[in-house]
């Protein structure tokens, strides 16, 4: 059954969340879609991962490119899965696939600052309850740490 994970932004960037949950995701062997609202959403995340660490980046791609099937992470605006993901993550209000039963997990990340988001993000919540899923819902503690608060 597909989980559905909400992560509740509160003084911190999405990028700083993001970025370690796909880290965990590629380490489980999963491939991840991130779907954002806009492409100039995604073209700034896009450059984000080639840049966040010293050391290293994220291997991924967007949906634009040739090979976008072939990605580990990519990065869209559309619906579909056209690199067999396992895990979807919705930013900036990005809906619920119809598909959504075909992940293993869709994790939606909404920002606890913005009350139209965290309006839509209580509508999936219900929507998620009402259809069957597991779904639960993260919270940041005091020391930054994801607490599952339902």
């Amino acid at each position: 059954m597909t989980e559905l994970l909400f992560y509740h932004l509160q003084g911190q960037k999405l990028e700083g969340v993001l970025t370690p949950l796909l880290e965990k995701s590629l380490a489980r062997g999963w491939k991840a879609i991130v779907q954002g609202g806009s492409p100039e959403r995604i073209e700034a995340l896009d450059a984000h991962l080639w840049t966040y660490r010293d050391d290293g980046f994220l291997p991924h791609g967007t949906w634009r490119e040739p090979e976008a099937a072939a990605q580990p992470v990519l990065l869209t605006v559309n619906d579909g899965n056209p690199n067999a993901a396992s895990v979807r993550f919705l930013i900036d209000g990005a809906p619920v696939p119809p598909d959504a039963e075909s992940y293993q997990r869709i994790v939606l990340v909404f920002d606890g600052d913005d009350e139209e988001a965290v309006a839509a993000a209580r509508g999936a919540w219900s929507d998620a309850k009402a259809k069957g899923y597991d779904a639960t819902y993260w919270q940041p503690d005091a020391a930054g740490r994801w607490v599952k608060q339902a």
